[in-house]
């Protein structure tokens, strides 16, 4: 019989599950937690925050037990890495999902990201430049001369919407304050990583995670998620300005009307809408690829490989 393992991501704003054998994806789940609701401002994760994510991975260890899972990894990135409170989350996770499960740097995050956005991927002549935003981190990997470079990024959705834009319509002192902040880790990012100046309009960029997987769905104007039709669509840099200037001029309870919004992340897309805009500013791109396979996908692949 065929070896079936679990990857599980605790993120800072879902949590999701990938049950899979070498030739199959038996079970994909996610549910939006917000586990680092407050984190940013109190340094902790919060006892609600963590009930739901519990509760969760409560959920997630019944699939496994029905698909046969002995061999897993979770793992926990931006908002358990900031908290002080992330080793004794961690502790609780393992016991109740029953397998490894360990903090994440940024640098590992980029690489089980690169490896599960790339696996599938149709190769051209362009560097791949791989942008996971997450909640509260995004991350960009790059393999250049057969050498990682990456760069965790503090500015994931749910950062930026708590520290600078806020969740209802947007001002223009939340417009300014959110682009100065987006562009000052934007600096500081390449500022680390020189050689990501050198691919400024010769790279292909790939958008993962939550708020691009939002996009692409209203790009595709779907209510119901489609994986089909949200994997590797090619979205364009007006089609993210669009929706940000849409969105930003929106209540959260207006958004969560438009098609193929995700409930639980009406009120933090906008912000992640302004990091992949920035992002592509600064890589010089009129495009990017959606791509469906992420972390998961490269945690379940270094398990299967090992």
């Amino acid at each position: 019989m065929a070896e079936v393992v679990a990857a599980l991501d605790c993120g800072s704003n879902s949590t999701r599950l990938l049950v899979a054998d070498r030739t199959h994806t038996l079970c994909r789940e996610m549910r939006i937690t917000r586990l680092s609701q407050g984190v940013d401002a109190s340094g902790y994760l919060a006892p609600e925050a963590l009930e739901r994510t519990y509760a969760t991975l409560g959920e997630y260890r019944s699939l496994m037990d029905d698909h046969g899972v002995e061999r897993g990894l979770l793992v926990a990135t931006s908002a358990v890495r900031d908290a002080r409170n992330g080793e004794e989350f961690i502790s609780r996770a393992r016991e109740i999902v029953g397998v490894e499960a360990r903090i994440l740097s940024g640098d590992e995050e980029a690489n089980f990201s690169y490896a599960g956005a790339t696996a599938d991927l149709a190769r051209d002549e362009r560097p791949v430049l791989v942008l996971d935003i997450g909640g509260g981190s995004s991350e960009l990997a790059v393999v250049i001369d057969g050498v990682m470079r990456s760069f965790s990024m503090q500015l994931g959705c749910v950062r930026v919407s708590e520290r600078a834009l806020g969740s209802g319509i947007v001002t223009p002192e939340a417009d300014a304050r959110t682009r100065k902040m987006v562009s000052d880790e934007l600096d500081r990012a390449w500022s680390a990583v020189p050689e990501f100046e050198a691919l400024t309009g010769r790279v292909q960029l790939i958008g993962l995670a939550g708020t691009v997987a939002t996009l692409a769905q209203m790009d595709a104007g779907i209510v119901v998620y489609d994986r089909d039709v949200v994997h590797h669509r090619l979205l364009s840099r007006s089609c993210v300005e669009h929706w940000r200037d849409v969105l930003a001029a929106q209540t959260s309870e207006e958004r969560l009307r438009q098609p193929g919004m995700v409930a639980g992340r009406e009120d933090v897309l906008t912000a992640g809408l302004y990091v992949l805009d920035a992002v592509m500013q600064r890589l010089g791109v009129n495009e990017l690829l959606s791509s469906e396979n992420d972390i998961l996908d490269g945690i379940a692949l270094s398990l299967l490989a090992g």
